[in-house]
Parts: structure tokens; C-alpha cells; sequence
């Protein structure tokens, strides 16, 4: 695996048990990064206010200034906040799947990523901007950073079970695909699922024999 620069990004926790903690209610944290991201996608970053933010959920600039030091850390908290939900789209999918059906799983996988990608609302509008390119481009990397770890963790100990790897440098070859997908899918929105799923199962090199995994699953079950 390749080695990473020591930046705040790497300082940040990316497994899969990071983003389901089921521990206690909601912090005031909490509550102010939901209210900015409920403006944001209302009416934009840019067009948001710190006043527009503690105004809506009754809370001071004192106590706001408590958790952020700025707007911008709290942009970057709610851009965490979208990662999360990426990892958690991954996470139901991955828990739907059913085992040896590759194709059924490449098929939901596509309909994920499409719900992902053009789902619209005003913030994810304004990432794609030229004038957000980089944080945007931000964004995009710190969730596919997410997801690869995710999914490394969970799906592809999973596939290892019933199916033969054909590839190496898990996290990296996922990492590349996830910012690939994205970027084809945003370039060509008309892509048909059909391809899509080829391009995937193509750079995985993935065992498509579902009569292989069927019976595999079957005796080992």
C-alpha cells in the first residue's frame, strides 16, 4: 500500500466503524453542522450566514465560535457530514447484497452511484461550480478515500469468501475506480447501466461464473 503524506486529512479516522457511532443523542456540535447543511442545500454556502445558522436552531455566535473557528471549518464539517452519507448508501447496499449474485450486486451498485452523484440540491450544485472546483475536488477525494477503506473492509472480505481476488492494491485500485466513476457518470450521465457494470467488473477483475459462487456458497453454508 502506498505510503501517505502526514496531513490533517491522514490524521482522520477512514474506517468503516468511523462513521456508525450509535452512541447518545445528537451534540449542540451536532446540531449546528445539520443546520448549516440544511441552509446550505436550501440556499447555498456562499449565500448563508453565521447569523442564519445560530438564528435557526437558537443558539449563539459565542457558542458557534465554541466548536468552529470560521465558516470554512464548518463547510468542512459538513462536507464530512456528506461523506457519511456516502459511507452509509455503501453500507445499506452492502448489507442488501445477495451473496454469489455479482451481477444483481454490479446492477443495485449502479443505481447507488447514479442516487449519489445527481441527487440535487443547492450545496452539491454549488460544489460543481468553477468557482468550488477546489472544494469540490476536495470533497471528492476525501470520500473516495472514504469508501475505498470502507469497502476494502467489509465488501472485499466478503467477495474473498466465495470468489478468487485477481487484483492488488485493494484500497488503491478502489480509490482510482470510485474518482473513475464518478467522473465518467458526471461526463456522460446517458452511460447505459450495462456499461457502467462492464466497467466495473472489467477493472476488478471480478469471477462473473455465478454457477462457481453458487456452489461454493452452497457447500460452505
Amino acid at each position: 500500500m502506498i505510503e501517505h503524506r502526514n496531513t490533517a486529512e491522514d490524521e482522520r479516522d477512514w474506517s468503516a466503524s468511523a462513521y456508525f457511532n450509535e452512541d447518545g443523542e445528537p451534540t449542540r456540535r451536532d446540531d449546528i453542522v445539520a443546520a448549516a447543511r440544511n441552509l446550505f442545500e436550501e440556499k447555498g454556502a456562499e449565500h448563508t450566514r453565521i447569523n442564519d445558522i445560530t438564528k435557526s436552531i437558537g443558539v449563539t455566535r459565542t457558542l458557534f465560535y465554541h466548536y468552529f473557528p470560521n465558516k470554512e471549518a464548518l463547510v468542512e464539517a459538513v462536507l464530512d457530514d456528506y461523506v457519511n452519507d456516502f459511507v452509509q448508501m455503501t453500507h445499506y447496499w452492502n448489507e442488501g447484497r445477495t451473496r454469489g449474485d455479482l451481477r444483481g450486486a454490479l446492477q443495485s451498485c449502479i443505481v447507488m452511484l447514479r442516487r449519489g452523484i445527481f441527487d440535487k440540491d443547492q450545496f452539491r450544485h454549488d460544489l460543481t461550480t468553477n468557482g468550488n472546483a477546489q472544494l469540490y475536488i476536495k470533497f471528492l477525494h476525501r470520500a473516495a478515500e472514504a469508501l475505498a477503506h470502507y469497502v476494502v473492509e467489509t465488501t472485499v472480505e466478503d467477495y474473498k469468501a466465495y470468489h478468487d481476488v485477481h487484483i492488488d492494491h485493494h484500497y488503491e485500485t478502489f480509490y482510482v475506480l470510485i474518482i473513475g466513476m464518478v467522473g465518467f457518470m458526471r461526463r456522460y450521465p446517458d452511460a447505459p447501466d450495462e456499461l457502467l457494470e462492464d466497467l466495473v467488473a472489467q477493472t476488478l477483475r471480478m469471477d462473473m461464473n455465478e454457477i462457481y459462487a453458487k456452489q461454493r456458497w452452497g457447500t460452505e453454508s
